[in-house]
């Protein structure tokens, strides 16, 4: 077994919860109800979309992809391949809407969950961005250096404005390692471990499966988890990174 990518480690033990194992996968039915996207998506901080792209173009996002080492890669978007596709995705009617008009991509990471490359991920929330150098001030913290580029956890506000885009290459189904999120927990700001776990036992979790070609919308400050892939297909994600294009405090995002 493959041990958990650092860049979906969240510096915690991998101890699993028996809450997120029993997730009620009948709240996605309901996630995909029709009303009106962008309230939906403000009040649960997530949001499930139909396929964005064709047969054709993820075979050839795959055909980019083969011959990386490991499970996962953070700096994708530094491609001109990936840079295009973060373009277009922008584009799309089914995205557009959940994105304030100035935001720009500033980070695609890869993951590969598979039964031979498997981990799981306790709830928790994403808190760390890919800044172009290290700025001390008192605001910023959690200071990390991963493949050579500096990330940060700013404050709240910062992270409330980002919107993460999960581009699913395969299909994900129950089996195959998806999230659980507990919906409408990223108003909450940020949250310490043990109350991450309260919340998570008094609202319980909605579990996201997501077509192949299809996509999650979702705030980083949700509560999400991922548990292990028990099926025998890949579960392969382009994780897109999308906020302002001007950061404070100085800061700025990496390869800018």
């Amino acid at each position: 077994m493959q041990a958990r990518p650092d860049f979906e480690s969240t510096d915690k033990d991998d101890r699993w919860h028996p809450a997120e194992e029993g997730s009620r996968v009948a709240g996605y039915a309901a996630a995909m109800q029709p009303v009106a996207p962008m309230q939906a998506f403000d009040d649960a901080g997530f949001e499930l979309l139909p396929a964005l792209l064709g047969g054709d173009e993820l075979a050839g996002i795959v055909v980019m992809l083969e011959g990386r080492v490991g499970v996962g890669e953070r700096n994708l978007l530094d491609e001109a391949w990936c840079a295009d596709l973060a373009h277009r995705l922008r584009a799309n009617a089914h995205v557009a809407h959940a994105l304030p008009s100035t935001h720009v991509a500033v980070q695609c990471t890869s993951f590969e969950k598979s039964i031979d490359r498997n981990w799981l991920v306790p709830v928790h929330q994403d808190l760390a961005i890919p800044v172009a150098a290290r700025i001390e001030h008192a605001a910023l913290g959690g200071w990390s250096n991963k493949g050579g580029k500096w990330f940060v956890q700013p404050p709240s506000e910062v992270l409330e404005s980002l919107v993460a885009l999960r581009l699913h290459l395969d299909e994900c189904g129950v089996d195959d390692g998806p999230l659980n999120v507990v919906a409408g927990s990223h108003r909450q700001g940020r949250i310490d471990d043990a109350c991450a776990i309260a919340l998570r036992d008094e609202r319980g979790t909605v579990t996201c499966p997501v077509p192949r070609g299809g996509a999650m919308l979702m705030r980083p400050l949700l509560l999400h988890a991922s548990s292990k892939a028990t099926g025998a297909s890949q579960r392969r994600v382009l994780h897109f990174l999308f906020g302002p294009p001007h950061l404070p405090f100085g800061l700025a995002w990496a390869g800018t």
